[in-house]
């Protein structure tokens, strides 16, 4: 909690200081916001990636049977791992379609990704040099259940994150921005992916779990072995950059007030539960 207080505190103080309007912040990737919906479509987003980092994913309905197990049941516009379902059988996945909401919403069914370790990278462009990166850190995932495909985030008391950025070269950091720049031009964005290992990251070797866009949290701010004054630090410089990219949005863009529709529509799901 005190992370995100610091990050929206710190991240007004740089929007007033080069007179950017805060609440812009929202828009930052209003193109990819789905307005029928009202939504971040998730399957939206996985239809962006190439095949070589895709996973079969799609809206499930209930005669859709996955061709193997374990499968992942998610909603489609859920954000840190909200409301994220593991089915490993038949059985289990229609325990999970008993149980669901009435809302008239959908849910996805996402294959597993095989790679043996989960990794999440953070991503602001240049806001002078969009072809560039400002700020991309990379932190691994580690669950300390012992579960080979579990369910991680913020809320999960089993995941903890370690921040391996300072181990990669600037030429392991170009090749990711390579490979991530290649998926969509995002103000900001994490992106969470599987591989066998470091190594196979960098090679290109991974699947792509999921792509947040809705004010997704760099997550070397809660890594372990990040020193306090560097979590400031890096709060500090990441909010910078976030209000000198949110400058760049055209003034005469005519999109959506996002956190207002997307607070719309949890609000309408939570009527119909």
């Amino acid at each position: 909690m005190m992370i995100r207080i610091l990050l929206v505190s710190s991240y007004i103080v740089s929007c007033i200081r080069l007179g950017v309007m805060p609440w812009r912040y929202f828009q930052l990737n209003a193109g990819y916001f789905n307005k029928s919906k009202g939504i971040y479509s998730k399957q939206d987003i996985n239809d962006l990636i190439p095949d070589k980092w895709r996973l079969n994913q799609q809206i499930d309905s209930h005669d859709f049977q996955p061709d193997s197990y374990p499968v992942f049941v998610k909603p489609e516009w859920g954000q840190n791992s909200k409301g994220i379902q593991r089915a490993d059988n038949f059985a289990e996945l229609e325990c999970i379609r008993a149980q669901r909401s009435r809302a008239p919403v959908h849910y996805l069914i996402q294959d597993a990704a095989k790679g043996k370790i989960e990794f999440e990278i953070f991503v602001i462009p240049s806001a002078t040099s969009p072809d560039q990166y400002a700020m991309l850190s990379v932190t691994q995932v580690i669950n300390h259940s012992g579960d080979p495909f579990p369910i991680n985030g913020i809320y999960n008391q089993q995941t903890a994150y370690l921040d391996i950025t300072p181990q990669l070269t600037n030429e392991n950091m170009d090749a990711l921005w390579g490979y991530i720049k290649t998926i969509g031009g995002f103000r900001i964005s994490r992106f969470g992916v599987r591989a066998d290992s470091i190594e196979s990251l960098l090679a290109g070797e991974f699947k792509v779990i999921e792509i947040n866009l809705f004010v997704p949290m760099p997550l070397v701010l809660l890594s372990y072995n990040t020193a306090t004054t560097r979590k400031l630090n890096l709060a500090i410089q990441c909010t910078w950059l976030l209000a000198r990219i949110t400058k760049t949005i055209p003034n005469q863009q005519n999109e959506p007030l996002i956190f207002l529709k997307k607070l719309g529509f949890i609000q309408r799901t939570k009527r119909i539960d």
